[in-house]
């Protein structure tokens, strides 16, 4: 399995440029915009750590984790970090069983514990610690981050939040102030700020405690991701749901104020003066074909999403204002914000309709897993076999 990367690479996040000096991360100046799929080069001094090639990616905006948990499990940091620590395993994480990363902390999971600690911090403590008590009906607790024993683990203090054992959590998935939950039964409980629709419940209220999402009751899903202002959630039969905000199409319902950007882009880059987005489209249709189409803004109810041409959803993941989800074939489909080339289309064009990425396709590959950082996107994808 390869991963590959594209979007913000201020940092380093997807790659150090070549003509740099080794380790030298985060006082290096990158190429900023990657808008092509570019495999993610190992950093690694591997007298370190015995690493695999099959690992994991976690993102926040300006730092990338890889995982690795076969072998010498630990986590190597890119990004913004400490020139010492650029690319190396992390070694405070060595046998940790899972991990998430944000900008401020890094937690990891291990058979009996839980650590936080400070990425703007040179500490030799964690900054937060908790015990975990061996499950009596297992040799360990099933970890699955952010969810932990009896609660979860937030992007700023207090990191642990308490949950009702009666939610019987499976998944849980977090922006910066919203929060959505899948139950072992399928059914989708949000809560947090709803100002933009994203907790979909039909309004812009905020909710202090987990609320079913009721248009979605009795449709079991299978897998739930949060952007920073939208939600997606995919259903047991493959079917994808969307509500929040859709200013840049992060939804992929068609968006107005993307529509005139880039209308007005469009009319710059032929020389003619920029017109009012009233004038969209600008050739005037027949009598017979005139319709008024309908923008969405803010979508606060679950919408499903169809993909042309047809297909089952597999995975999905949500940057800030983009999506990527990968169907059961192995494409990969972005959508939303572009300005950094985070939708991988080798252009830094917004789109509010999903698109498939064609790298992969061209390298006759399957894409297997997605990771959304928030202005860029990381894909797994493997050679396709030939029969």
């Amino acid at each position: 399995m390869r991963w590959f990367g594209f979007g913000f690479n201020a940092f380093g996040q997807i790659y150090v440029h070549e003509k740099l000096i080794k380790g030298v991360c985060s006082d290096a100046v990158n190429e900023v915009k990657v808008s092509s799929p570019t495999e993610l080069a190992s950093q690694v001094d591997r007298s370190d750590c015995r690493l695999t090639t099959d690992y994991q990616i976690r993102a926040s905006w300006s730092r990338r984790a890889s995982l690795h948990l076969d072998g010498d499990s630990c986590a190597c940091l890119a990004g913004f970090v400490s020139n010492e620590s650029c690319g190396r395993p992390m070694k405070e994480s060595r046998g940790c069983k899972d991990a998430i990363i944000t900008e401020s902390y890094m937690t990891l999971a291990f058979s009996d514990r839980l650590e936080s600690w400070d990425l703007q911090k040179q500490e030799k403590t964690p900054s937060w610690s908790m015990e975990i008590k061996p499950h009596p009906e297992s040799s360990g607790p099933p970890v699955n981050l952010p969810l932990v024993h009896g609660g979860y683990i937030a992007t700023k203090p207090p990191l642990y939040r308490s949950l009702s054992p009666h939610l019987r959590a499976k998944s849980l998935a977090l922006s910066a102030e919203h929060v959505i939950l899948l139950t072992a039964s399928g059914a989708v409980y949000t809560w947090g700020l709803g100002s933009h629709g994203q907790l979909g419940h039909g309004g812009l209220s905020s909710e202090e405690e987990p609320r079913a999402v009721e248009a979605l009751w009795g449709m079991p899903m299978s897998c739930i991701a949060s952007g920073g202002w939208h939600s997606v959630c995919i259903s047991d039969g493959g079917d994808l749901y969307v509500w929040g905000w859709n200013k840049s199409g992060q939804l992929g319902l068609p968006s107005q104020g993307l529509r005139k950007t880039l209308q007005q882009q469009s009319s710059q880059q032929a020389g003619a003066p920029c017109q009012d987005a009233s004038t969209y489209p600008t050739e005037e249709p027949k009598e017979e074909e005139k319709h008024e189409e309908v923008f969405i803004s803010i979508q606060a109810f679950p919408a499903l999403l169809d993909i042309t041409p047809s297909c089952e959803i597999r995975t999905v993941s949500c940057g800030c204002r983009h999506t990527a989800a990968v169907t059961t074939t192995g494409d990969l489909y972005t959508w939303g914000w572009g300005d950094y080339g985070q939708l991988g289309h080798q252009t830094f064009i917004s789109s509010d309709e999903p698109q498939r990425v064609e790298f992969f396709r061209e390298q006759q590959m399957r894409v297997v897993d997605v990771v959304c950082g928030a202005w860029n996107t990381f894909a797994a994808a493997v050679k396709e076999e030939v029969a």
